[in-house]
């Protein structure tokens, strides 16, 4: 319904002018109001002369103090995160559920009829109600009940002072307790509060920072909570509601009490505004005879009341949250970093790509469903940025207690980033890639040939097995397929495993791990580390037995994409404050810390011989029956990647990248590493990734891989020379992808 404009009155002519005072006006105003205040405080239980006394003591003191709260008040506000379209919410953060906004972003019936509610003559006094006190001072005098003492700019001033993160708990306390020194000094920082600032900006900021309950804080939380609406649409019958609820926050709140109450106030605010004016008498019956109308918003906070449930964004918000607790900007310990994304109303826009997550969640769900021990999860990563574009696995975020004693279908576990409480998983085969690029390193070039055969007797002693002598003797899937002679290039693409630990005891189990660290692998697991800090011995290394996760893989192969460009992984796009701007310190948080880990010209290499299993061409060299040729079909453009299985089938692994995007996949049961999830099951992750990696790239330019150079790729330095291959019958195709 449309209402009238408020004749001119006191809104009109005051405001948006200043209450000017002399010093000596306020200090007898000081004085005189501590005998009322005083009075109302104590039920006149105080001698005069002491109200008396504290109040010149006060008024000694300069007029111009403020604290600084009040000057710039830091309210708690709540943060928000984005997906990348930085529309589509993913959940917020708060200490309390608060958002501001400007004057022009709330209604004027809004405004009157808070006025209306808890301050009829604002707009008449400079900060304190002589007149209200004197009613209050008769009616506690008489025994009935205290009204009229708090102005809007006094509630204004306790709001700040008690929200103060300056002061200590005892201090806030102090500065909201029942008694005359507190009176006091909240009567005169009003005073001097209405000298500094205009009617207009002292209710916005009330409004902003008044509690309206269910939990909402200002009113623009008030207009989500109760009407799922925003300030500056609210109608009148609204407005007066959330006005009548201040009073009484908790106890009139009618989304968790009974309407009565709160409709019984919204009728009184509307008589009230009819009493300044703000509305006409039918104006007000009209409003009195709407109903309620509540459509009430529930506010979702933290990972645990994510949107997208079912797509698995909770995963991505608290891989989200670790990564800003690492951030030394916002704070100088973890829970100070938190505390400061509850309370600072921050506007973070993730990388999470919504399309991309929903489809990598129904990829997982394909293959393993929420009720299945066995998981498969998904990680996306931007090359050259380190951009994290979806993290997805079939489970539920959620602490909701599961039917049986296995993490599902509902876990908050990290099973795809990682954590202290989840190392990862081994993923096979895809390390050969370290050991490959260790070598180039070292000088060797891709055509680097040798003849291998299955139990092949290597100088490393763990892992020993019969008929060794106590050394190691590792053996090959598919003997026919993967011995004999093989180069890089072939040797990858079959996943020959006894090519690459000859390659290994060549260039040293060290190199390859350091290679691994530069790319971002981690060693979560004690055992892990250890055997990374002295490593000579681990012979296995090589078939990937090191426990990591999917995000840590993804990213590794997004940095050979990148021609060795390593971008530590980030979830943030950009960040920024209540003012709508980027500070320094969020700037550099959101900022890609990049850095060249690898020769360019030896990332090229290992990205071409990271062809071959796609069933892709290498730039000079050439191979065929790869582990995963299928992929190039699907894709449709220049990709590279690897299969892994780990040893017994217990997890089958595909990592695929392009220039544009690597996408890292696994299936396995993160409760159980023995529990086998078998060799057939990697075909489907292959396909899973192909397609995902097909869909997310649609529409975008076809990027080619830079070719590595020859030098790089022949060991003689040029195409026309490359180390010979002995003699030999030609290869069957593999019995198994690894």
């Amino acid at each position: 319904m449309q209402v009238s404009s408020s004749p001119p009155g006191p809104e009109t002519a005051t405001a948006p002018g200043r209450q000017v005072t002399s010093k000596a006006r306020k200090v007898l105003t000081l004085v005189l109001l501590g005998v009322l205040g005083g009075a109302v405080v104590a039920g006149a239980g105080l001698p005069v002369s002491a109200t008396a006394g504290v109040a010149a003591k006060l008024a000694s003191d300069s007029f111009d103090d403020l604290p600084e709260d009040l000057k710039t008040p830091p309210t708690a506000q709540t943060s928000y995160l984005y997906a990348s379209d930085g529309k589509t919410v993913i959940t917020s953060f708060l200490d309390e559920n608060r958002t501001d906004v400007s004057g022009d972003e709330i209604a004027k019936v809004m405004k009157d009829a808070i006025v209306a509610a808890e301050d009829t003559r604002f707009y008449e006094h400079g900060g304190v109600d002589i007149k209200g006190l004197v009613r209050a001072f008769v009616s506690n005098s008489q025994g009935g009940e205290v009204s009229g003492a708090s102005t809007l700019t006094m509630q204004y001033v306790r709001n700040v002072l008690k929200n103060d993160s300056t002061m200590s708990e005892e201090e806030r306390q102090a500065a909201t307790e029942l008694s005359t020194t507190r009176k006091l000094q909240e009567i005169k920082f009003a005073i001097t509060l209405e000298d500094s600032l205009d009617k207009p900006e002292i209710l916005r900021r009330y409004l902003n920072i008044a509690y309206f309950g269910n939990q909402a804080y200002g009113v623009s939380a008030a207009a989500n909570a109760y009407f799922s609406t925003t300030p500056d649409k609210l109608t009148l019958a609204q407005a007066a509601m959330i006005a009548g609820l201040v009073k009484s926050p908790d106890l009139y709140d009618p989304v968790n009490n009974e309407e009565d109450e709160a409709l019984g106030r919204r009728n009184y605010v509307l008589n009230g505004m009819v009493g300044t004016g703000a509305i006409t008498q039918a104006e007000a019956d009209a409003a009195i005879a709407e109903p309620l109308g509540l459509k009430p918003t529930k506010s979702t906070s933290n990972c645990a009341g994510s949107s997208h449930a079912d797509a698995g964004w909770g995963f991505y918000c608290d891989y989200f949250v670790s990564w800003w607790k690492q951030q030394e900007e916002f704070g100088p310990d973890a829970n100070a970093r938190y505390d400061a994304l509850k309370k600072g109303g921050f506007r973070i826009v993730t990388a999470l790509d919504a399309t991309l997550q929903s489809a990598a969640s129904k990829e997982a769900l394909k293959i393993y469903g929420f009720n299945d021990p066995k998981a498969a999860p998904f990680a996306a990563v931007e090359p050259n940025t380190g951009k994290v574009k979806a993290l997805a696995i079939n489970r539920h975020y959620s602490n909701e207690k599961n039917p049986t004693s296995g993490n599902y279908p509902n876990t908050m576990n990290q099973f795809i980033a990682g954590s202290d409480d989840s190392a990862g998983y081994q993923f096979g085969s895809t390390f050969k890639i370290f050991v490959l690029l260790a070598a180039l390193e070292k000088g060797y070039a891709l055509d680097k040939g040798f003849t291998t055969k299955s139990k092949d007797k290597t100088t490393f002693s763990d892992g020993s097995s019969d008929g060794c002598g106590g050394f190691w003797c590792p053996k090959n899937a598919s003997a026919s397929y993967q011995d004999g002679y093989q180069n890089m290039w072939t040797a990858f693409g079959k996943s020959s495993n006894t090519y690459f630990v000859k390659l290994e005891e060549q260039v040293g189990v060290k190199a390859a791990v350091d290679v691994a660290k530069r790319l971002g692998i981690q060693f979560r697991t004690k055992n892990d580390a250890n055997l990374a800090a002295n490593p000579d011995d681990w012979g296995s290394f090589t078939l990937g037995v090191s426990s990591t996760t999917p995000l840590d893989m993804a990213n590794a192969y997004a940095t050979l994409a990148a021609d060795g460009n390593y971008c530590k992984p980030t979830p943030v796009v950009s960040i920024t404050d209540t003012t709508g701007s980027s500070s320094e310190a969020a700037a550099k948080a959101a900022q890609p810390d990049c850095k060249q880990v690898l020769d360019k010209d030896v990332a090229r290499g290992g990205i071409d011989a990271a062809r071959c299993p796609i069933g892709q061409s290498p730039a000079h060299g050439a191979c065929n029956n790869g582990t995963s040729t299928e992929v190039s079909g699907v894709v449709g453009r220049p990709v590279a990647g690897k299969t892994g299985s780990s040893s017994d089938n217990a997890t089958e692994s595909f990592i695929a990248t392009t220039p544009q995007l690597a996408i890292a996949g696994i299936a396995v049961n993160p409760d159980n590493p023995n529990d086998i999830v078998g060799a057939p099951v990697q075909d489907e992750v292959i396909a899973a990734v192909a397609r995902l990696m097909r869909d997310a790239l649609k529409g975008q330019p076809v990027k080619n891989f830079n070719a590595p150079s020859v030098k790089i790729s022949f060991k003689s330095g040029s195409a026309g020379s490359p180390e010979r291959a002995p003699a030999s019958p030609k290869s069957s195709s593999p019995t198994q992808n690894d």
